[in-house]
């Protein structure tokens, strides 16, 4: 073979190399393309980046003020440990329940209510609690706190032991952190007809009903009630059967069924309310009610007085 034949061959060899390496490299770019086409993720929209720039920085604002709120409590002479029951069953993360610690810096009479509310606005503004009053008089901030039913603006944390255990109500629903559903205990309420009813009204309408002092010292303790379900909370009757009046319920019956001013026939009404098979006979007269009572109204003795009523109106036991 001549000289010009074999550069000629060769330049044609060189020639269908370069033929295939760029015909594999379009297949492989092609390859790739459909492949980035098939898992190529969704574009988020303008209001999804919005939103979720939005909690990027809500996280950075909530990280920055636990920096500052933990810096404040180490250089506090003194803190209150707090172990709180979370529980959030719409947020990723926290649909089983636990407990998060929080070192409060401590103020000569702060109450449990106090340091909660100092935890919720300097580490964690998710956390989640009722309080209204903060004078125990609303009664929407009841809540198990080492062990007991007590009201957080009451309790003072300077006679708790360490860690204050801070939990929802027990035998209740929790719907969020602290929180507990408080419908089937304002049902139960309902059901013994709490408020002032009377046939016996005086002749003359301008007349004012009197109430003698005696029957007003009789009911006077019964009238201290905030709805606040510490006793019902604590009772294992009302625990064991969710159809049980309970002592809240049958203390507002006992308020109004002693009241003279109501009348017999309205008494003879109210008694067969409670006289049903979870009335007031279910009461093992446990005195649990009366002992967390933060009124401290003598639930158990008035329970007693209401079978007392009912054996003299009907002796019907169940």
């Amino acid at each position: 073979m001549s000289t010009d034949a074999t550069e000629t061959a060769a330049a044609e060899t060189e020639a269908e190399t370069n033929v295939a390496a760029e015909t594999e490299a379009e297949t492989d770019a092609a390859a790739e393309t459909g492949t980035a086409t098939e898992t190529e993720p969704d574009v988020p929209s303008p209001g999804e980046r919005r939103r979720e720039a939005k909690r990027e920085r809500a996280a950075e604002r909530d990280a920055e003020a636990q920096r500052e709120a933990e810096d404040v409590a180490a250089s506090a002479d003194d803190t209150v440990h707090l172990r709180v029951f979370r529980y959030d069953p719409d947020v990723e993360g926290k649909t089983e329940p636990y407990f998060d610690d929080f070192h409060v810096p401590f103020t000569k009479g702060m109450t449990v209510l106090d340091a909660l509310i100092w935890a919720r606005d300097n580490y964690d503004p998710s956390l989640t609690f009722r309080h209204s009053c903060r004078q125990a008089i609303c009664g929407s901030d009841a809540l198990f706190v080492n062990g007991r039913q007590r009201l957080a603006c009451k309790t003072q944390i300077s006679d708790m032991s360490e860690p204050v255990m801070v939990e929802p109500l027990p035998h209740s629903a929790v719907e969020k952190d602290l929180v507990v559903d408080m419908e089937h205990f304002y049902d139960q309420m309902e059901a013994v007809e709490p408020y002032f009813q009377t046939n016996e009204l005086p002749e003359d309408e301008l007349e004012e009903q009197r109430q003698t002092r005696e029957n007003r010292e009789k009911i006077k303790m019964s009238t201290r009630c905030i709805w606040c379900a510490a006793c019902m909370s604590s009772c294992n009757i009302a625990a064991g059967n969710n159809e049980y009046l309970g002592p809240a319920a049958l203390n507002k019956a006992y308020r109004f069924a002693m009241d003279e001013r109501e009348g017999e026939d309205m008494t003879e009404h109210r008694l067969q309310l409670i006289e049903e098979e979870n009335g007031v006979w279910r009461c093992q007269t446990q005195f649990s009610c009366t002992e967390v009572c933060p009124k401290d109204i003598p639930l158990t003795e008035h329970i007693q007085a209401l079978k007392r009523e009912a054996v003299k109106h009907n002796l019907k036991f169940w």
